[in-house]
């Protein structure tokens, strides 16, 4: 299956989980104060610091004779929601990993372009669970409708490599709704979402 078909089945049915998780999340009553905790994730390789106790969603995406596993924690504050999605890449196919994390952020950073948006881009780092520092870059992003500003997201990706030769993308992402200004960088910089950037430590 050619890389652009399989990350259009892993974007629908990630954006679709996303879109389940957030209905389902709507129906829970919110609590607009923060309660920080540590989530750890073995499987998926990471530790993270949640506003709230997440939702997880796995499932298995196949591809070819293969399947990549991925999963989705989010947990929603108000008008935020919190998410870490992560996509294990097999060592057999981990050259292909670089194709796959370029089309996940192609696709989100066009449609906010082609509805008029703006994106804004940061050199940043985040800390690996061994605390080395290693770059990355944040993009701000502001989605529109109808020429107004409706959405903002904050959004990262970190390609890490497992021992045994598999591969692991991360998107940590905020997107706020009920935006009412372009400038997507002054809201997302904010302690508690930078809380949320900085206490992520992949293997």
């Amino acid at each position: 299956m050619p890389i652009n078909k399989l990350m259009e089945r892993v974007l629908f049915r990630v954006c679709k989980a996303g879109v389940l998780l957030a209905g389902a999340i709507l129906l829970i009553a919110c609590s607009p104060k923060l309660d920080w905790r540590t989530v750890q994730s073995p499987q998926e390789r990471y530790t993270a610091l949640f506003p709230g106790k997440p939702d997880k969603i796995e499932r298995r995406i196949p591809y070819q004779e293969q399947e990549f596993q991925q999963t989705l924690e989010a947990v929603k504050i108000d008008d935020d929601i919190y998410s870490i999605s992560s996509i294990q890449v097999p060592a057999n196919q981990a050259s292909a990993t670089e194709k796959i994390i370029m089309q996940l952020k192609n696709n989100l950073l066009e449609r906010a372009k082609v509805s008029g948006g703006i994106v804004a881009e940061e050199n940043a780092s985040y800390l690996a669970s061994n605390r080395q520092r290693l770059p990355t870059t944040d993009y701000f992003i502001t989605f529109k409708s109808n020429g107004k500003a409706q959405q903002q997201m904050k959004v990262r990706w970190i390609t890490r490599q497992a021992s045994n030769g598999d591969a692991w993308i991360y998107q940590v992402s905020v997107l706020h709704a009920s935006a009412n200004t372009d400038d997507a960088k002054t809201r997302l910089s904010k302690e508690e979402y930078a809380n949320f950037f900085n206490e992520f430590f992949p293997e």
